[in-house]
């Protein structure tokens, strides 16, 4: 039903932000092989939210049977996406050059973190790694210890998953013009730095520093940021316009003249310990009942048990249980053609040889590659 119905994608298996890009491509309805390695046949966990929506395939690239097989199932294929170290596609002879090659239709994706060239291209690394040098960890946390990371929202999902997802989708639209494909470079640290134009824009027109908890957005204002309440749980406010923090000063019974200097930066280290002491004086329902819902710009924060329960979270459907496990609904949301969860995680391996047989393999080719240990 989803607006991608119709497109082949094969993922090769990976972590982070590639099966995130391939959760998202068959949420929206692509069809999404997983080609997992023959050596971790069986493993896997039904409950893996991340790998949700596919089938797989294992298969052992070593042999060239099964090497063969993956360029068959690319040949056939619209998208595929690779998240390898640069250069191991093609020491597969799975590159870029040969895929598009016989197949010149194909969208070629590759997720690295580094970029597919570079000085540090061909080293390992992770998301807090990537966020580093792009700048984003540094500007994120309290100026008196260390940048604490952000998950791996930043690198791995935003500025990696994101990204390959946007460059795939660009150009399976140009291919509708061009009938040809093309390769996407989708690195994290590009990704990143991308994220991040806003604020190099705000330091350029003098409204942003490079000191954490010195702006308006990164907790140094005493407007914008999360407060403890009595009860040890947390509320968020944000209110930045003038209109929003005024009625955040009423409703709140606030009279201290201190605070008319909102936007005077001196000011907001005292301001904020005065919120601190107001806020951890009740609890966060006491909070939440006089906030939520106003134009204060108000939420309570909430775990990962609690936001499926919210009242909000619950009217929009954005959580759903699926085959017993609790997990996010797809998005966004299609006014004719809606997204749907397609099928759990798969085990690795699970569905072998109905893909070949659905992809135009016949019994004794299958049975032949079966023969060979190449599947």
């Amino acid at each position: 039903m989803g607006p991608l119905k119709g497109i082949r994608v094969v993922e090769m298996a990976g972590i982070g932000p590639g099966p995130f890009c391939a959760m998202m491509l068959s949420d929206m309805g692509a069809e999404v092989i997983r080609v997992d390695r023959l050596a971790h046949k069986g493993s896997g966990h039904k409950a893996n939210v991340l790998n949700r929506g596919r089938r797989s395939i294992a298969v052992d690239l070593k042999n060239p049977d099964g090497m063969q097989t993956v360029q068959t199932l690319i040949d056939r294929a619209d998208v595929v996406i690779e998240g390898f170290r640069p250069g191991v596609m093609e020491r597969l002879g799975l590159g870029p050059d040969d895929c598009l090659a016989r197949n010149p239709k194909l969208v070629f994706g590759r997720m690295t973190g580094w970029g597919q060239d570079g000085p540090l291209a061909p080293a390992a690394g992770h998301d807090i790694n990537y966020i580093s040098i792009g700048g984003a960890l540094g500007a994120m946390g309290y100026p008196d210890r260390p940048p604490a990371p952000p998950l791996n929202l930043v690198g791995d999902f935003g500025g990696g998953a994101m990204y390959l997802l946007a460059g795939v989708l660009a150009a399976l639209v140009e291919r509708g013009t061009s009938g040809k494909g093309q390769v996407i470079d989708a690195a994290m640290t590009d990704g990143t730095a991308s994220l991040l134009s806003p604020f190099f824009g705000m330091m350029a027109m003098n409204m942003w520093t490079k000191e954490r908890m010195d702006n308006r957005l990164d907790g140094g204002a005493h407007y914008y940021g999360s407060y403890v309440c009595a009860d040890g749980k947390f509320i968020s406010i944000g209110s930045i316009e003038p209109q929003f923090y005024a009625l955040l000063l009423e409703l709140c019974e606030i009279s201290d003249p201190e605070f008319e200097k909102q936007n005077d930066k001196t000011h907001w280290a005292p301001l904020r310990a005065k919120l601190e002491a107001l806020f951890a004086s009740q609890p966060r329902d006491h909070w939440c009942a006089l906030l939520e819902g106003t134009d204060v710009c108000f939420a309570p924060v909430l775990d990962l048990e609690e936001a499926p329960l919210h009242p909000h979270n619950v009217a929009r459907n954005t959580y759903v249980d699926y085959e017993g496990v609790t997990q996010p609904a797809p998005a966004p949301r299609f006014s004719r053609t809606p997204s749907a969860i397609q099928a759990p995680a798969a085990i690795a391996g699970e569905h072998s040889e109905d893909i070949l047989s659905d992809w135009g393999f016949s019994e004794a080719q299958i049975t032949a590659l079966q023969a060979a240990k190449a599947i």
